[in-house]
């Protein structure tokens, strides 16, 4: 009889370090997951504000130029090297080095005989947890007569 108690506290032992193992596991695989998540964010919001950066200064160049090119033609820039020359929404275009998308999104509103330009930076990923994105807007003010 002592052999059949041997043998069902060894299955019982075995049972406990198993779930103590899976247990182990689930906390690592979470933390990793957390992590990558919170390191992605951070980059996006500091993509987004090098982008809100990027075209203030754009828009101090030449603030005409930029009226005319950007919100008169308007619409939606991808962003992922920061320059004019990719027309339209991001499709596989990611920020070099990352799986980061960034495109910025221009419109314009009439106010008390101003034209008002928002210009929403959008920056996106897609992980194992779904879509996440990170945003920064920022408004310009067109003194040109309407």
């Amino acid at each position: 009889m002592k052999k059949g108690q041997s043998l069902f506290e060894v299955v019982i032992a075995l049972g406990v370090v198993t779930l103590i193992t899976v247990g182990i596991v689930i906390l690592t695989i979470n933390s990793i997951r957390n992590s990558t998540f919170s390191k992605n964010k951070t980059l996006a919001s500091k993509y987004a504000q090098e982008a809100i950066e990027w075209v203030r200064g754009e828009r101090e160049k030449n603030s005409s130029e930029f009226l005319d090119n950007v919100v008169y033609g308007g619409g939606v820039y991808c962003l992922d090297d920061l320059s004019w020359t990719n027309v339209g929404a991001c499709v596989d275009e990611y920020i070099a080095g990352t799986n980061l998308t960034r495109e910025v999104l221009f419109t314009t509103s009439l106010l008390s005989g101003k034209n008002i330009t928002e210009a929403q930076v959008v920056v996106s990923w897609d992980d194992s947890q779904g879509y996440h994105e990170a945003r920064s807007t920022t408004s310009f003010a067109d003194s040109r007569e309407q």
